[in-house]
């Protein structure tokens, strides 16, 4: 016959198992739940960048002559770094420019995506169309712009620094 091990052996084994399994259980639940509540966030900041490249084109490709002045602080508002200086600088030329040619352009964001993105700054690729009337096309034009929008976060809100035409 085969020696007795002391009951309380056995179960302190199981115990010990059970406690370290409770444990690796514990730690899995707390990564996991971190993963998730990164990707929570990484998806919140992700469509808060959409909004505001989306907002940006749209304030860039809807302007008027009868309220210019408005339409390019709109523009403002969401600018920052060289794009803001930029448009500050040209606003004087530009508001000129629109009054003597009538111009209105009303932009409609079709699309827009992210090209890369993190917690500072991101780039994203956006398709505008824009029906323009002025004085040397009073019924209106269809344009298609596809604009690359560079954003940098200040003070919590995306602004764009940087506007480039693109294809």
């Amino acid at each position: 016959m085969a020696p007795r091990r002391p009951h309380g052996v056995t179960d302190r084994r199981v115990l010990a198992a059970l406690g370290a399994f409770a444990v690796l259980l514990a730690v899995l639940s707390c990564w996991y739940g971190l993963r998730l509540h990164q990707r929570y966030a990484d998806e919140r900041r992700d469509q808060d960048i959409v909004a505001a490249a989306r907002q940006s084109a749209l304030n860039f490709t809807s302007l008027d002559y009868r309220h210019y002045a408005q339409d390019s602080k709109n523009v403002l508002s969401g600018a920052t770094g060289d794009f803001k200086r930029q448009f500050t600088e040209q606003t004087d030329q530009l508001t000129k420019l629109v009054t003597a040619n009538k111009s209105v352009s009303a932009g409609q964001i079709l699309e827009a995506g992210i090209v890369r993105a993190d917690d500072a700054s991101a780039r994203v690729l956006v398709v505008a169309d824009s029906k323009v009337t002025n004085t040397a096309v009073p019924n209106g034009e269809a344009r298609t712009y596809r604009l690359q929008l560079d954003l940098r976060r200040v003070d919590g809100r995306w602004m764009t620094s940087d506007v480039e035409f693109v294809g």
